[in-house]
């Protein structure tokens, strides 16, 4: 079983910034693959279903980007034998690439931090890179909104590293 834990903020207002990134990724691949987000579990909005014949679950964490290790740790804690793999935005990538890596350190990011600090590093990362408007202070650039048609091709390229991963 692969769970896969979009990042971002909860609120309506948070749509289509770039720390919900995480999130338009999982919504991406749920609409993909006709999962609903229809329960409300582990401090998360979860649509389960199938991909390539593997069951997966796809979470989107109702607590507050920094508190993402609230829900990871409770899916984790339930799904103990699961790989849990975390797409997250990352302004240290330029606009477009997506990298992957198995594990690792939470580098600045504090969604990666708090999940970190709940259940350590062992766990997979889908980074979407978002790059860096250097005239902005980081946390107005973060919430600020992306371009829909510009990130459209970026989230697509993040959901095919995410089904390569399944298969």
């Amino acid at each position: 079983m692969l769970i896969v834990v979009g990042l971002g903020n909860p609120e309506k207002k948070y749509d289509g910034t770039y720390h919900n990134i995480g999130f338009a990724v999982v919504d991406a691949l749920a609409e993909k693959y006709n999962l609903q987000f229809c329960k409300q579990k582990y401090k998360a909005m979860i649509a389960e279903g199938s991909i390539a014949n593997q069951k997966v679950i796809l979470a989107k964490p109702l607590t507050y980007m920094n508190l993402s290790g609230e829900s990871v740790v409770l899916l984790k804690g339930k799904f103990k034998d699961a790989r849990i793999l975390v797409v997250v935005d990352d302004i240290d990538l330029p606009r477009g690439e997506v990298r992957y890596r198995e594990r690792g350190s939470a580098g600045t990011h504090n969604g990666l931090r708090s999940i970190v600090g709940h259940i350590g590093e062992q766990f997979e990362r889908v980074k979407v890179g978002i790059g860096r408007d250097i005239s902005m202070d980081l946390s107005d650039f973060v919430l600020s909104k992306f371009d829909k048609e510009v990130f459209a091709p970026i989230i697509d390229k993040a959901v095919k590293k995410i089904e390569s991963l399944i298969v």
